[in-house]
């Protein structure tokens, strides 16, 4: 599984229906399981983003199925960033030498 790290904005819906913030979270881990995606977390933030999401996927194409499909809904906006573990990332490093 690939580690990722979405980034996410309430949009109009999503702001109108702001107290649905907990049931909007627990129908996106049930769509993320649709996918074969894994939902580790969710963050509430302050600042540019409402919230962050940890995720884990199969594939590039179920992380952005998922993140099709909840963004179909106008309740927010995702940007992906897909994450590396700092042991994967000890290869990337190493590339560079």
């Amino acid at each position: 599984m690939t580690d990722y790290v979405l980034l996410f904005q309430d949009a109009d819906r999503g702001i109108r229906n702001v107290v649905d913030t907990i049931k909007r979270a627990a129908d996106a881990r049930e769509i993320a399981s649709r996918f074969g995606v894994r939902i580790v977390g969710f963050l509430g933030t302050m600042g540019n983003y409402d919230g962050v999401i940890v995720a884990q996927a199969p594939s590039e194409d179920a992380i952005a199925a998922f993140t099709s499909t909840t963004s179909a809904t106008d309740d927010f906006k995702t940007k992906i960033l897909r994450a590396f573990q700092i042991s994967e990332f000890d290869s990337v490093l190493s590339a560079l030498q």
